[in-house]
């Protein structure tokens, strides 16, 4: 799967432990305490202490009293497991808890929660709290969790009664998990909202081109909770799409040689590091300084994507940016239809009825920046996963169905175009596969019988030239009327939602050959309307 998050995972966290920063650069973090204590795991046990102080510790300490951040781990199913810190400024000591849930809001207020009871000495209560969560199955649901703590912790979904709950008693809210189905929005997501508040619009827009070209990333932060919230939330705006490269929220000083990878990365650095950082020379990297908003950047990736799509984006976030609501990430969702929506015209079934995806089918019909930013497109490794997900999910008979699917339909509703990707999941849904390819064959074969047919009228009509010379003062009504009969049998095509042009009324000398009906299609100027009409549309429907 193109995601890289654990699909339900056993436990709501796997580890938890204090620790305490090294006294020197070349000294490691100790451990305090640590849930489960008999925690067998030794390489995270020796890896991950390092992760919690990511900077250079000898430099004079920030100002903020306590930081959230997370890191990133990937284990060897390729699956992550995120880091959830807690760092105190004034006891240079970090909570951390280690998951494979995306659950940030929800493990920062546990650990808030944990930092209050160690510092009223209730080493007990800590212990009790934990070992209730560690043995606490989740929810297979695919909504959000409420976990409520009264005399027992009760972990349940919005539809469900929780388990052991009695009735008549209240439980005392304690967090809600994010609904995965949903839309990051303002202020709820922390991630989302730190990056619209340090970047501004223009930098934002560079920094989602740069991705959408997989180039080498990095963001420079004084503090940490800002640093790793921008890092998180830049990989999300490529939702349907995940990125499928070196993901480092939050780099420790042990392994800063990961910025001179030849490959493609996302990482953020803290500020303290930022001169060792570039003193490796760096080549053909993106680099985003967050505290003064400033990006360097030896690309022109902006102007290679379609200036439509961009422009429109650039219209909604500017709009949304101060707004409360996913109006900031349904800008990105619409952009990633607008440039990514097409894939679904160049699905075809074969003889077996097995779908695939046709790369000459997705570049037709497209106008000329679309085209060029698409040849490009289908190479990187995040569309390619995107596709291989999808043909996974229609070749088991099944329709995909989430919010970037829902976002297409609007698009193409918007601008007016056809159902047939709808029509596509529907005879999945009823025969497979086989009745796709028989319906496209059958299609195919009444388009040519068409064609041959207006073909041979077109040649019937070329026979008798002197039914088409008009002599001076002669009337226009018979050569309309002509024309009008030769319009209503020729094939109809539909491009984007609007009919096939008329066909000129003019003589057509014996010597002229009939140019293709396709040739007075402009598909470019086409192109260009579609995509300003759909945010024309959502513009004007306040989306």
């Amino acid at each position: 799967m193109g995601s890289r998050l654990k699909q339900n995972p056993e436990r709501t966290f796997n580890w938890f432990f204090e620790a305490t920063c090294p006294v020197a650069r070349d000294k490691d973090p100790g451990v305090k305490f640590q849930f489960p204590e008999d925690f067998k795991d030794e390489e995270s046990s020796q890896t991950l202490p390092r992760f919690c102080f990511p900077y250079d510790i000898q430099r004079p300490k920030d100002s903020v009293a306590v930081q959230h951040f997370t890191f990133v781990l990937t284990d060897l199913e390729g699956c992550q497991r995120f880091g959830f810190c807690r760092l105190t400024n004034s006891t240079q000591t970090c909570l951390c808890i280690l998951s494979y849930l995306p659950w940030f809001e929800v493990f920062y207020k546990l650990l808030n929660n944990l930092a209050d009871y160690l510092s009223k000495g209730q080493i007990n209560e800590i212990k009790a709290l934990l070992a209730a969560l560690y043995q606490q199955s989740i929810p297979l649901a695919p909504g959000s969790v409420t976990l409520q703590m009264g005399e027992q912790i009760l972990m349940y979904t919005e539809v469900s009664r929780p388990v052991g709950h009695k009735g008549g008693q209240d439980g005392i809210p304690y967090f809600i998990a994010p609904d995965p189905r949903s839309l990051p929005s303002i202020p709820e997501n922390r991630n989302l909202t730190e990056l619209i508040v340090a970047v501004d619009v223009g930098n934002l827009l560079q920094l989602y081109a740069s991705m959408l070209f997989e180039r080498r990333i990095l963001i420079f932060a004084s503090k940490l909770s800002t640093l790793t919230s921008c890092v998180h939330a830049l990989s999300a705006v490529l939702y349907p799409m995940y990125w499928q490269h070196i993901f480092i929220p939050v780099l420790p000083p042990h392994l800063l040689d990961y910025c001179c990878a030849p490959m493609p990365y996302l990482i953020g650095v803290h500020s303290s590091l930022s001169e060792r950082v570039r003193s490796r020379g760096l080549e053909e990297v993106v680099i985003l300084n967050v505290d003064t908003n400033t990006l360097e950047t030896p690309f022109d990736d902006l102007k290679r994507i379609p200036s439509n799509v961009m422009s429109g984006l650039k219209v909604c976030l500017k709009r949304q940016a101060v707004s409360p609501g996913c109006g900031v990430s349904r800008a990105f969702l619409k952009a990633q239809a607008l440039l990514f929506g097409g894939y679904r015209e160049a699905l075809q079934g074969d003889k077996e009825g097995k779908i695939h995806f046709s790369e000459e089918f997705f570049l037709d019909h497209k106008s000329a920046s679309m085209k060029q930013f698409l040849q490009s497109a289908i190479h990187l490794q995040f569309f390619k996963q995107f596709i291989d997900d999808r043909l996974d999910v229609l070749n088991k008979g099944k329709g995909p169905d989430d919010l970037f699917e829902e976002e297409i339909t609007k698009c193409e509703t918007a601008a007016g175009r056809g159902k047939s990707y709808q029509q596509l999941v529907g005879n999945l849904k009823k025969g497979g596969g086989a009745l796709i390819l028989n319906m496209k064959t059958k299609a195919n074969m009444k388009t040519k019988v068409l064609s041959k047919s207006g073909l041979k009228n077109l040649l019937s009509h070329k026979v008798h030239p002197e039914d088409h010379n008009l002599h001076r003062g002669g009337s226009m009504s018979h050569r309309r009327a002509q024309s009008d009969s030769l319009q209503s049998r020729l094939p109809i095509t539909q491009h984007f939602g609007r009919s096939r042009p008329r066909r000129p009324v003019q003589k057509h000398k014996d010597n002229e050959i009939t140019k293709d009906p396709e040739d007075l299609w402009d598909r470019s100027t086409i192109s260009k309307h579609y995509i300003s009409l759909v945010f024309m549309a959502e513009e004007c429907q306040g989306v």
